[in-house]
């Protein structure tokens, strides 16, 4: 009995944290940034080149309040593709200060052949790329010269 008394505070602190409505694994799995007009957003960050290759392919969906930034290990020119994507993103370049200094907004999904989808972006340096639900970057007001916070 003094075991099960000794657990139960626990067990009621564990229950508590389960009735949000956000998802524990997902929030584990993505880092907190904070847009230029202080909305916050959460996304999932890419590092490896083989993560970076894949993005956002064959995801049917995004949420406005969700995103995925690219981290490039030094600064240059990095062009996008839409090459096997269901869904039109903003994408925005960020340089090494996490300033915006280019987005493609509205970008169209490409699901044809590969040789048939264009490159967007990548005429200004940049380290970070951010890509958000095709929208997002009007909603939020973000214009080049804004700069993220993460």
């Amino acid at each position: 009995m003094r075991s099960v008394l000794n657990v139960l505070p626990m067990l009621l602190l564990m229950l508590a944290g389960c009735g949000g409505s956000s998802d524990p694994v997902e929030e584990f799995q993505t880092t907190p940034l904070t847009l230029p007009h202080g909305q916050q957003i959460r996304v999932e960050t890419m590092t490896k080149r083989e993560d970076m290759m894949k993005g956002m392919m064959f995801r049917d969906s995004m949420r406005e309040d969700r995103g995925m930034l690219f981290v490039h290990g030094s600064p240059g020119l990095y062009p996008y593709w839409m090459y096997q994507m269901k869904i039109p993103l903003d994408m925005l370049w960020l340089d090494i200060n996490k300033r915006v200094v280019e987005i493609s907004a509205d970008t169209p999904a490409c699901t044809g052949a590969a040789s048939t989808c264009p490159s967007y972006g990548g005429h200004k340096r940049a380290v970070f790329v951010l890509e958000l639900k095709a929208g997002a970057a009007k909603k939020f007001g973000i214009n080049v010269g804004d700069q993220m916070q993460f």
